[in-house]
């Protein structure tokens, strides 16, 4: 089914099981249909099933949403002790609409509360509450975690009585947006079938030969959290740059505020160097990254944040971003502002969850979990991406019951199809914003998506740097910058270097000094470096600026011997 499908039968009220592949687009069109929901001013709670997964969708766990926490079963005193707190009251007997994504990762037990807590805060009785629903998710993602000795029977969401209440449209997205019909979609495939080819066996194989130097340091996916941190924090401390930290901005309540912390993969307290390889962890399409976009940090703007160079080349000014968890009615309940960045030598295959890699080095050996290697080797593009170190039997199966309920999926989307007409849908549609009190005059629901958009932000203010390569782009002189730029012939000098360094396909080579001057001053560095006197080496080891000058007896000045320095072979 089309993503334009699965939205049309949502607008029509439908409760909808949203399902598909990895990299199908479920979190696109949830928040697609979320967008159009809140334009309408249609009350709707977006929840998931764990945090990671809520904070994709600016959401709350649905455990949160639901008041019942880590509580297995509800009885009467409960639901009445539930019905006096005001926070739960105002949300659960208003929203009209909602959105659990990940269900896979919803228990059983976990589903049936979520009816019942509906159905008595309504005060109806029908699915639900007689609220539309939307379930996201795909069983061959991690399963829930349930008690020792519990089979996936008794722990699948799709086992509960609330799931066959519900009726839902089951929507099974058949769009692929991260693989493109390659080597690797069909050995997806293939484990999805639960028959995967000697062919594919082989080929995962061979990847643990491919060479992933073009897509620069490429992230470690591994199974354990030990593994992760311990390599992260090890490729820090090896960078010889000083460390910058940024602090997160925290606002709201404070349970809400820890789930944040918890769940939003960045640090509150996040260390950055020059050189170390980061992954962004949200998507701005504006700005150019998604999550999941790697890169490097290769210098700081003028106000003292990060430049990433991402594996394609592209420079991006990162700016903090915002994860929030909202009521119905999009009021921020807590907030945690900080840059979307996090350490990316390695990461976990659980947290890898939600992200689209180019390339990733994985070790699937110590695989414990049916569905883990699936979930790892489904972030990346391609085969031609893929690092595999070693990967045990595990790693290739999913859970039995989750293949046979995926078949029926298929069948029942195959219906789905055959049965709702567009036009039918459409008219749906208007009755269910009608229902819901929310709003179906155009020029309200525009006034409102401007509103939610909010005020188009000022234009990123560009690196010192790069407005004098612009310049140096357009083929000006030293003087001509000088003046153009208002600054000191010094300071354009320096802006040399890093241009340099930065951005080595500018040609600066008009600015080069007569070669008899650059060997003078090649002379005199070798001379000062391999004196090794302290008095004449900087913090870097290399020797100064000053020294240089010195030994030169003032012959060649300052702005003469930094030009010479630029293209000089200094060893």
């Amino acid at each position: 089914m089309k993503q334009t499908t699965a939205l049309s039968i949502m607008k029509a009220g439908k409760n909808v099981f949203l399902t598909g592949s990895a990299g199908a687009g479920k979190t696109y069109t949830l928040n697609q249909y979320i967008r159009y929901l809140k334009a309408r001013k249609i009350p709707v709670a977006v929840t998931a099933s764990t945090g990671i997964a809520a904070t994709h969708l600016n959401g709350i766990t649905i455990h949160a949403w639901a008041g019942f926490g880590v509580k297995k079963n509800l009885n009467n005193q409960d639901l009445v002790a539930m019905k006096e707190r005001k926070y739960l009251r105002d949300h659960l007997e208003n929203v009209e609409v909602l959105i659990i994504d990940e269900i896979s990762m919803l228990h059983r037990c976990q589903m049936d509360m979520v009816n019942e807590v509906l159905k008595y805060f309504k005060n109806n009785d029908l699915p639900f509450g007689g609220i539309q629903v939307i379930f996201s998710g795909d069983f061959f993602q991690l399963p829930p975690i349930g008690d020792v000795g519990e089979n996936n029977r008794d722990k699948f969401s799709f086992m509960a009585k609330a799931w066959l209440e519900a009726a839902l449209v089951i929507c099974y997205l058949s769009e692929q947006h991260r693989q493109q019909n390659n080597s690797l979609d069909r050995i997806l495939n293939e484990i999805r079938e639960g028959q995967v080819s000697d062919d594919s066996i082989m080929l995962l194989k061979l990847a643990a030969e491919n060479k992933l130097a073009k897509f620069g340091k490429a992230p470690k996916l591994y199974t354990h959290n030990h593994d992760v941190d311990k390599i992260n924090a090890a490729e820090l401390k090896k960078l010889k740059s000083q460390p910058r930290f940024f602090e997160a901005e925290t606002k709201g309540n404070a349970k809400l505020l820890e789930m944040l912390k918890n769940n939003v993969r960045t640090d509150e307290k996040l260390e950055l160097r020059l050189g170390a390889k980061v992954m962004f962890i949200k998507n701005n399409f504006e700005k150019g990254y998604i999550n999941g976009t790697l890169g490097e940090i290769v210098d700081y703007t003028n106000e003292g944040l990060p430049v990433v160079q991402t594996m394609d080349g592209k420079r991006i000014f990162c700016e903090r971003e915002k994860w929030a968890i909202e009521d119905e009615n999009g009021k921020a309940l807590a907030s945690f502002e900080q840059l979307p960045l996090r350490s990316a030598w390695a990461i976990t295959v659980h947290k890898s969850q939600g992200m689209t890699l180019d390339a990733a080095e994985m070790d699937l050996s110590n695989t414990f979990e049916k569905g883990q290697g699936y979930v790892a080797l489904s972030r990346i593009k391609s085969i031609e991406g893929l690092c595999l170190l070693g990967f045990n039997k595990t790693a290739l199966e999913l859970d039995a019951l989750a293949m046979k309920a995926d078949k029926r999926f298929r069948e029942l989307t195959a219906d789905a199809e055959n049965e709702y007409a567009e036009k039918e849908l459409e008219k749906e549609a208007v009755v269910f914003v009608r229902k819901c009190g929310g709003l179906l005059e155009e020029k309200e629901i525009e006034k409102n998506l401007k509103k939610m958009d909010g005020p188009q932000k000022k234009e990123q203010k560009k690196s010192t740097y790069l407005l004098t390569k612009e310049l140096i782009d357009q083929n000006m002189s030293l003087d001509e910058i000088v003046e153009e730029r208002g600054v000191t012939i010094s300071t354009v000098v320096t802006h040399l270097e890093k241009i340099k360094d930065l951005y080595p396909d500018t040609d600066i080579h008009r600015f080069r000094p007569k070669g008899s001057l650059i060997k003078k001053v090649e002379k005199a560095y070798l001379g000062l470096k391999l004196s090794h006197n302290e008095e004449v080496l900087g913090a870097d080891g290399k020797p100064t600026t000053r020294a240089i000058f010195d030994m030169l007896e003032g012959k060649l000045d300052w702005m003469e011997i930094k030009l010479a320095m630029i293209f000089a072979n200094l060893g």
